[in-house]
């Protein structure tokens, strides 16, 4: 498969062409389930393996994963000015081909509704990508210092252990992930998640705590539930 690589002799897919960059799959749920499912290894391990007849080979896979869906067949399900023409089962049926597990590892969950004509006729320009950039570089470097004794780079590859370390929080942040993961029914994977999140926040914001309002907007990225 292309995504994931194979051949008579494994060769790399695109998982891992992708490998310190980013993979962007659009149309989401159009993927055969089965190949979606093949995202779940490297995204939580870093590596993507491939077994043959002839024998298994591991290819590196540390990629930032960028999906794109319509909320159903026909694309209406949210639009305020058109109805959707599905059925509810086909609705049901479309967004199940993302399963639950595959969900829980994808950090940010952002609906992104129709753009109206006054907000594209507008001419306040938003902030400049080169300020972004900044703010982003930054970021990494932050990064980078942190983890000079470890054998990671980014927030993301933080591990348990890692993420207990580096992500400290006060007790009335405690208290807020409690309540969230009490609440919503958050895995054990979501919990760690949300913190590396919040890390990344702060390190975007130039902060060196990791604080309450980092959390609370880390948590409104996980995925709605119904």
């Amino acid at each position: 498969m292309a995504l994931v690589g194979g051949g008579a002799w494994p060769k790399p897919g695109e998982i891992s062409l992708s490998h310190r960059g980013i993979l962007f799959l659009d149309e989401f749920p159009e993927f055969p389930r089965v190949v979606l499912e093949n995202l779940r290894q490297p995204i939580e391990d870093g590596v993507i393996s491939v077994s043959r007849a002839s024998g298994t080979l591991s290819f590196p896979a540390k990629f930032v994963l960028v999906a794109a869906m319509n909320p159903c067949p026909c694309g209406y399900l949210s639009d305020a000015d058109r109805n959707c023409s599905c059925l509810p089962a086909q609705v049901i049926n479309y967004q199940k081909k993302i399963s639950g597990p595959l969900i829980d590892r994808i950090d940010l969950h952002v609906e992104v509704p129709k753009v109206k004509f006054e907000k594209l006729a507008d001419d306040n320009t938003a902030e400049p990508s080169d300020s972004i950039r900044q703010r982003v570089e930054s970021a990494r470097t932050v990064q980078k210092n942190r983890f000079v004794d470890c054998e990671i780079i980014t927030n993301a590859e933080m591990s348990s252990r890692q993420t207990k370390q580096f992500c400290a929080i006060d007790q009335k942040t405690v208290e807020l992930l409690k309540q969230a993961v009490n609440q919503l029914g958050l895995s054990a994977r979501s919990y760690f998640r949300i913190l590396k999140l919040a890390r990344t926040i702060a390190d975007l914001s130039a902060e060196e705590s990791i604080k309450l309002e980092h959390v609370a907007e880390a948590l409104q990225y996980r995925p709605k539930v119904e």
